[in-house]
Formats: C-alpha cells, structure tokens, sequence
C-alpha cells in the first residue's frame, strides 16, 4: 500500500532543492508501481483481504479508507436492499447475518418473489407474492411431484405426491390418488367412471343406492317394523316411514287413507286383536280387495292377521291371510 506523501517539507521559490530536502517528501510515499501497473488477478479472497473504499462522508483529498472483505460483506449484507440480484450458488460467506436462506438445489428462471422460505424450490414461471413451503393455500395449482403436507384448493391437478392432512376439493380432476391411510370426512363427486377397490373392504356407515343394476345379497335386507297408533280411533300410516307395520287394536277403529304410497312397492301390515278381542277394523276407500270386501278380523283375543298390500301410487289392492293364534 501507499503512504499519504510528505506535504509538510517546504521550498523556498527559486531555492535550492537539497537531497535531504527530497528525501524527507519521498521517503514516506513507497509508491507500489503495482498499484499503478501489471495488476495480477487475484483467484482466491480471503476475508483479511483489504480493498480501498472512499466513503462519501469524507474529505475528497484525503486517500481511500482500507477495509477487509469481511466487514465489506457483513455491513452491505446486513443493511442493505438489492432490487436485482443474480445468485448460481450457495450464499454463506463470514458472519453475515439477517433472515436469508438460499438453497444450492433452487433453480428460479423468471418470478417475481416478496417472501420465500423453502427448502427445494424449482421453478420456470411464476409470480409468487408470498409462500411458505409447509402451509400452502391456492385457489389453482399445478403440482406435478412434491410432498404438501396441508392443501386447501378450489380446483387442483394432482398428478403425482404424496398428501397428508386434510384435502378439500370442491371442483377438480385428481388423475391418480394413492392413499394407504386416511380419513375422508365428506367425499361428494359425480362419477363420469368407474370406482375399483381391486383388494381389500369398503365399509359404509350409511345407505349406499344402486341404480339400474341387479343385485344378490348374501344377508338378510329388511324393513323395520314400526307399531301404528290408533288416535281417536282412526290409524294414520306414513308408508314412508313404515313399510312394514304393526298395529294392536284395542278398540273399534278405522284406517285412514295413507300417505306417501310409492308405484311399484308392497307394505305389510300385520294385526293383533286387543285383550278381550272383537273390536273391529275398517278400511279408507283407498284400500281395495278382492271381491271389493274388506276382510273382517279375526275375533279371539291375541289372534293375527296379517294383510299385504301393493300400490299404484294411489290405491292399495290388499290380501289378508288370518287367524294366526
């Protein structure tokens, strides 16, 4: 480095210039021709390095401040602002400190980034605002391989991941879902496919209707029997509710014209005769039978009848078989 050169030696105008004058104003320079000429590039920094700053705040005539690399990285680094940079590498260098994270793995070709906190992020075109990698919501998104550990999408492609967490989809295409465990709170799809469950058991906890196809069961499908009130000695039936129905009558009484007969479906009603028995049951003119005679009950205490009836939506044509003691 160069020294600041002797200004305080003085000469007299017009005076003789003495060796030991000369030599008190050049001795301290040491100029460095190096400095001036036949610069040699430097291939390795270190951070004792010095370069030569001129601050702003000093006085343009006195020489550049020296500083180590070190303190030139850690001071612009840590409060400064870069607009455009340009990084093919990792960025860990001294002791420079502040919230920045910059993955060897992240290739980011054009995208416009306010926060980013991701361990491996590749990306070709995006406009990414705010995004941290764990948490990620979208209303549209295009994953093609990586593990999301919460999503939360209106309409999502998802062709190949590995998904934990809760996934609310109201309107998408999942091409392929592999799941070997999980729960699906509430799944409500219209198929335009076909559903395999190639191994293993589908448990459903509710009703499952299929339309269109013949079926053969295994185990019993019933209706559960559901005991009719007499009310003022009239007897409403709700076929909706009560396919099959049981009905103890106890005093004289009549069956009202029922409700919700369905084209197509049988009801079953089977009767006991009251403590005492004799009381009598009639018929609405919505029930029909043969002969157009409604069967009379059968008359001896605990006795059963039972009457099967089929509807066309409007009528029930009925059969009694009786005296069940």
């Amino acid at each position: 480095m160069a020294n600041i050169i002797n200004r305080q030696q003085t000469f007299s105008t017009n005076g003789t210039v003495t060796a030991a004058g000369l030599h008190n104003l050049i001795d301290t320079a040491l100029v460095n021709s190096a400095i001036i000429k036949n610069q040699q590039e430097i291939t390795t920094i270190g951070t004792a390095d010095l370069l030569l700053i001129a601050p702003d705040s000093v006085d343009s005539a006195l020489a550049p401040r020296k500083v180590t690399v070190q303190n030139l990285f850690d001071d612009g680094l840590t409060s400064g602002t870069f607009t455009t940079i340009n990084l093919t590498g990792a960025l860990t260098y001294g002791t420079a400190t502040g919230d920045r994270t910059v993955s060897t793995t992240a290739t980011i070709s054009t995208a416009t980034i306010d926060r980013l906190t991701a361990g491996t992020t590749t990306s070709t075109s995006g406009a990414i605002t705010n995004l941290t990698a764990g948490t990620t919501t979208s209303t549209a998104a295009n994953i093609t391989n990586g593990t999301v550990q919460t999503l939360t999408a209106s309409t999502a492609n998802i062709t190949v991941g590995t998904y934990s967490g809760a996934i609310n989809s109201t309107l998408g295409t999942i091409a392929t879902l592999n799941s070997t465990t999980g729960t699906i709170g509430n799944f409500t799809t219209t198929l335009t496919g076909d559903v395999t469950i190639s191994t293993g058991s589908a448990t459903v906890g509710t009703r499952v209707a299929v339309l269109n196809t013949a079926q053969q069961y295994s185990r019993a499908h019933n209706f559960s029997a559901t005991a009719l009130t007499i009310t003022s000695g009239t007897v409403p039936w709700n076929l909706a509710e009560n396919q099959v129905a049981t009905l103890s009558v106890t005093t004289n009484s009549t069956m009202n014209t029922p409700t919700n007969p369905q084209a197509g479906c049988t009801y079953v009603l089977i009767v006991t005769q009251g403590t005492g028995g004799s009381n009598t049951l009639s018929f609405s003119t919505a029930y029909k039978f043969p002969g157009g005679s409604a069967p009379v009950l059968s008359t001896g205490s605990a006795q059963v009848d039972v009457l099967s009836f089929v509807t066309n939506g409007t009528v029930l044509y009925g059969v009694s078989s009786q005296n069940f003691s």
